[in-house]
C-alpha cells in the first residue's frame, strides 16, 4: 500500500482508467480506516505519542527529557517543554551537518526551507523518511480517496495533473543534506514513474526563478489534458489567466474541458473564489481544501457541504493546543490534548512529529467545528492578527468580510492587507483599521465597500462588533486602494516570489502596512 500512497499523491496521477478498477479496494480500506477517526480519537492520538517516544528514546533529545522513561501524556506533557524554532535550531544545524540520534534516530538528508513572512531569515524544517512516508504522501493518497469517495464518477486517472509547487529547488546545503521548498523535496523523492503522468516536466516546476518558471509551465501544459489542479489559490490565478492569454480564451474548460478538481491550500480560498467561478464556470468543477505545511500533512477536506477541515491522527504526529486567551495572558499557558478541546475556541497549535519536532509551536491557530470526529477550520497566525484596541481580529474574520463586502459590492480583490491605525490624542484613543486593497475589480464607492465589511466583521466578531459600538475606541474601517501589482512587487522585492509565499493579511503593527504604503505611490 505504501507505494501505491507514493505514486497516488496529489504530486502523482495515473494515466490509464483500467488502473481505478485495479486499486480502488486500497482507497476503500482507507476510507474504514479514516472514518474510525469519530469513534476512536485519544487512542488514535495517544499511539502515536507513544510510538514516536520509543522511536527517539536513544535520541539526544530523548535522553535529554527520559523519553523511555515517560509512561503517558501526563508526564511528557510536564518533562517535555513547548519549543519555537530557535530552540530547535542548534540541535537542527547538528543534524544538516550529518550527526544522526539528535532530535530523530536516522541521518537526516532532507530539509523544506521555510522563510517567516515577512522577513528573509530561513527555516530549515527536517524531512525525515518517515515524515514523507507516514505523513505527506500517505495525506496524498487520503486526499485522492476522499475525493473518489465523494465524487465516484470522476476520470481523475486518466488525464494530467497540474502541480504548482514553489520557486526553492533542492540545493546542498553541505555534502550530506539538500534543502528546497516542501514541494521540490516531495518531488524529488518521488518514484520517477510520476514524472510520465503528471505536469508540466519536473525540469520546469524545479526552476527558481518565477517569471520565467510560470511561461515555461504556460508552455509545456497549455496542450495538455488536464483534470486536476494542486497549489495556492493566488498563484494559481496567476498561472490561469497566464494560460488565458496564451490561448486566447476566456474561460478555463475551453482549454482543458475535463478540468475537474482544484486541491488548494495555503490560504483561505474564499476571497479568491468567485474569480474561479469566473474563469472555470463548470458544474462539475470541484474544490477540495488541504492543509499540508513544511512541519506536516495535518487536515484535509473530507465533505464537500462542509468547509471544516477532517484532522488526519495517524501520520506520526501528536497534537496539542493552547486557548489564543491563554497564549495572550502572562505566565504560562495552559497546554491541553486533542480530547479536551472545546469547539468555537481559537487555539494555538503544538505538534509533536515523526520528524523530529518536539511540543513545536508551529505558529497556525485552529478553531474546531466538530468534536466527532475532530473537524476545524484554520483561523490564522499566531502573529498574524488586530488586537490593538481589544477586537481581537483574526484573518478567517478577515476573509469572511472581504467576500462578503465582494459579494454585496460586485468587487473583486487580488490581494490585501489590514492594520491597525492609532489616531491623534485629540480623539480620545480612538482608532481605526486601514485596508489596503489591490483591487482585480474596484466597487462603485470605497465608502460602500468599507461599510459592508464594517458590518460583517461586526457580525462575525463580538469583540469587534464591541469596540465598533458607538466607536467607543475602533471608527470605521478605511479602504487605502493599491496600484496594480503592488503585491506582486512587494513578493519580487523580498525574494518571495513563488507558489508558497504570500503577503500576511493582517498586522498588529503597521511595519508592513507602511512599507506597502510607501511603495504604493512610486
Amino acid at each position: 500500500m505504501q507505494r501505491f500512497r507514493e505514486i497516488l499523491s496529489p504530486y502523482s496521477l495515473l494515466s490509464m482508467d483500467i488502473l481505478t478498477k485495479i486499486i480502488s479496494p486500497l482507497f476503500s480500506a482507507r476510507q474504514r480506516q479514516i472514518e474510525s477517526f469519530g469513534k476512536q480519537p485519544a487512542d488514535i492520538q495517544h499511539k502515536q505519542l507513544t510510538q514516536l517516544l520509543q522511536t527517539a528514546g536513544h535520541t539526544l533529545w530523548g535522553k535529554k527529557y527520559g523519553f523511555r522513561e515517560l509512561s503517558g501524556y501526563p508526564a511528557f506533557c510536564k518533562r517535555v517543554p513547548v519549543s519555537a524554532y530557535e530552540d530547535l535550531q542548534p540541535f537542527i544545524e547538528r543534524m544538516i551537518n550529518g550527526e544522526k540520534n539528535i532530535l530523530w534516530p536516522s541521518v537526516v538528508k532532507w530539509y523544506a526551507k521555510s522563510s517567516g513572512t515577512t522577513n528573509d531569515r530561513s527555516k530549515y524544517i527536517p524531512v525525515t523518511c518517515e515524515l514523507l512516508r507516514k505523513c505527506h504522501y500517505k495525506g496524498g493518497f487520503d486526499t485522492v480517496a476522499l475525493y473518489m469517495h465523494n465524487h465516484p464518477e470522476t476520470r481523475f486517472f486518466s488525464k494530467k495533473g497540474l502541480i504548482l509547487g514553489g520557486s526553492h529547488s533542492p540545493s546542498a546545503l553541505n555534502g550530506k543534506a539538500h534543502c528546497g521548498d516542501l514541494s521540490a523535496v516531495l518531488l524529488q523523492n518521488l518514484n520517477p514513474l510520476v514524472n510520465l503522468i503528471r505536469v508540466p516536466h519536473r525540469e520546469i516546476i524545479l526552476m527558481d526563478e518565477w517569471e520565467t518558471k510560470t511561461k515555461a509551465i504556460v508552455e509545456n501544459t497549455w496542450n495538455k489534458d488536464v483534470a486536476s489542479l494542486s497549489g495556492i489559490p493566488s498563484w494559481i490565478l496567476v498561472l490561469i489567466k497566464a494560460i488565458l492569454e496564451k490561448t486566447g480564451k476566456e474561460t478555463l474548460p475551453e482549454v482543458w474541458p475535463n478540468l475537474e478538481v482544484f486541491f488548494h491550500g495555503g490560504v483561505g480560498f474564499e476571497p479568491y473564489r468567485r474569480q474561479y467561478e469566473k474563469l472555470i464556470p463548470s458544474a462539475k468543477m470541484h474544490y477540495m481544501e488541504t492543509y499540508n505545511a513544511s512541519e506536516g500533512f495535518f487536515g484535509i477536506q473530507d465533505d464537500p457541504s462542509d468547509k471544516s477541515l477532517l484532522l488526519m491522527l495517524d501520520y506520526g504526529i501528536f497534537y496539542e493546543f493552547i486557548p489564543m486567551d491563554e497564549q495572550a495572558g502572562a505566565g504560562h499557558p495552559e497546554i491541553i490534548p486533542l480530547e479536551e478541546v472545546k469547539a468555537d475556541v481559537n487555539y494555538a497549535m503544538i505538534i509533536t512529529t515523526a520528524g523530529g519536532l518536539w511540543r513545536y509551536c508551529i505558529g497556525d491557530t485552529v478553531r474546531f467545528t466538530s468534536l466527532a470526529p475532530y473537524k476545524f477550520v484554520i483561523t490564522g497566525r499566531t502573529k498574524h492578527f488586530i488586537n490593538a484596541f481589544g477586537e481581537e481580529l483574526m484573518v478567517d474574520n478577515s476573509e469572511k468580510g472581504i467576500q462578503k463586502a465582494c459579494t454585496e459590492t460586485g468587487a473583486t480583490v487580488r490581494a490585501y492587507t489590514a492594520a491597525p491605525l492609532f489616531l491623534l490624542d485629540s480623539d480620545k484613543g480612538k482608532g481605526r483599521h486601514q485596508w489596503l486593497i489591490e483591487f482585480e475589480k474596484q466597487p462603485a464607492s470605497l465608502d460602500g465597500f468599507a461599510t459592508v465589511l464594517d458590518n460583517a466583521l461586526k457580525q462575525l466578531n463580538s469583540d469587534y462588533e464591541a469596540k465598533r459600538y458607538k466607536e467607543i475606541s475602533l471608527r470605521k474601517p478605511e479602504i487605502i486602494p493599491a496600484r496594480e501589482n503592488l503585491f506582486f512587487d512587494w513578493l519580487k522585492k523580498h525574494g518571495k516570489l513563488g507558489g508558497q509565499h504570500k503577503v500576511p493579511c493582517l498586522s498588529n503593527n503597521r511595519d508592513l502596512i507602511d512599507e506597502l504604503i510607501e511603495m504604493n505611490h512610486t
